[in-house]
């Protein structure tokens, strides 16, 4: 017994054909495959604004040669340790480094700790990858 539902439906004409150039470009199986994971983006994002335990990750590119910056990022991901589940470190030259931190928890806590990762001085970057759990989506 399938756990699929089928459902109909009316989109407008252009709308579809730009929705099917777009997911043959990221070469989508099927346009119910698409539907899904639109659906649960949506879901997840849900989860983000309704502040329910969700995942996600903050990435960061740095000069590792600035002073202090490595002892104040250690020191900001300790002090949200119930967040950090594991950072990444990879060495992109000689003076540039990009840092993965995984986080899991309460999403205004998540986006508390990217804001303070992103002002401290000589991060070149710092982006905030929201995901979830997926303990809500089939």
């Amino acid at each position: 017994m399938s756990n699929l539902v089928r459902l109909s439906i009316s989109l407008d004409k252009d709308l579809v054909r730009q929705f099917d150039d777009r997911i043959a470009e990221d070469g989508y199986p099927t346009r119910s495959k698409a539907i899904g994971d639109l659906i649960r983006e949506s879901l997840a994002h849900r989860e983000w604004i309704e502040g329910e335990s969700t995942a996600g990750a903050i990435l960061m590119v740095y000069d590792h040669h600035r002073r202090n910056l490595l002892a104040q990022l250690t020191a900001t991901q300790h002090e949200h340790h119930n967040l950090v589940i594991a950072t990444q470190h990879f060495h992109l030259d000689h003076d540039n480094c990009l840092e993965i931190v995984v986080v899991k928890g309460d999403p205004n806590e998540i986006n508390t700790l990217h804001r303070k990762l992103k002002r401290i001085k000589g991060i070149k970057f710092c982006n905030l990858s929201a995901a979830t759990t997926g303990e809500k989506l089939t």
